[in-house]
């Protein structure tokens, strides 16, 4: 580590937090958990010296380690505590590389794929799990389509995001270019409730809950509820970006 890049904890931590992204409209469990627990991550990293790629390696050895677990232990409060708190540590770590890339002077293009990659496995492997989980406990019939469709609805919804900035970048880069893109936000003044409405379809409020897996009627009805809001909050997102797109052709 060169003398330009060895700060102490706090340095970084505060530098960090000084630089943090725009939260406006983020879901409250990211904005007011995930995010601040990233940036400790994040500060340790540069400490001992890890890249951004490591810290995703790092993020999905937890991940994947979670959803493991959840597709092969027995379902009980045991198995629940372990799943909650290894999504939670994964995905906190999921925040701190691009958060570290940041404190390093800016991510990098392979940095940006890696992270984009394991998160789409991410978003399918979670929802099969809890298909094999749900099957293996006995769970109605009517239950296993939930699993199934929250998995479709989250990966277009992962994918519709990414198109949609990618396609509305190239169309700036073409109409104005060598000036900064901006990526359409939701306004200022409903700010607040999009940030309490999106907790029901909230990756890191989807990872606390697995820690009620020793509850199975009320997880069940928690990732019901999640897995229809998911649906039609995708829905409605699909026709927004829709417009969006078309109107920049």
């Amino acid at each position: 580590m060169t003398s330009a890049d060895a700060k102490s904890f706090g340095a970084s931590f505060e530098q960090l937090r000084a630089a943090q992204k725009n939260s406006t409209g983020a879901p409250l469990y990211s904005k007011l958990v995930n995010r601040p627990l990233g940036r400790v991550f994040a500060a340790a990293a540069h400490q001992f010296g890890l890249t951004p790629n490591a810290v995703t390696g790092i993020s999905a050895a937890f991940t994947f380690a979670g959803i493991i677990v959840l597709a092969v232990a027995p379902l009980g409060v045991t198995t629940g505590l372990v799943v909650g708190v290894l999504l939670v540590l994964g995905y906190a770590l999921d925040s701190a590389d691009g958060q570290l890339a940041r404190l390093r002077g800016g991510g990098s293009l392979d940095g940006e794929w890696l992270d984009h990659v394991v998160d789409s496995v991410k978003l399918a492997t979670i929802h099969l799990a809890v298909l094999v989980a749900a099957y293996r406990s006995g769970a109605p019939q009517w239950f296993l389509w939930v699993p199934i469709a929250f998995a479709v609805a989250q990966n277009v919804y992962f994918f519709g995001m990414i198109a949609t900035d990618l396609v509305l970048r190239e169309h700036h880069a073409r109409t104005a270019p060598g000036t900064p893109f901006a990526a359409p936000r939701f306004g200022q003044n409903s700010a607040t409730l999009v940030s309490v409405v999106r907790i029901t379809i909230d990756y890191g409020f989807l990872c606390v809950a697995f820690v009620l897996l020793g509850v199975p009627w009320l997880f069940g009805a928690i990732y019901t509820v999640m897995a229809v809001c998911m649906v039609g909050y995708t829905a409605l997102a699909a026709i927004r970006w829709f417009r969006l797109v078309r109107s920049a052709s």
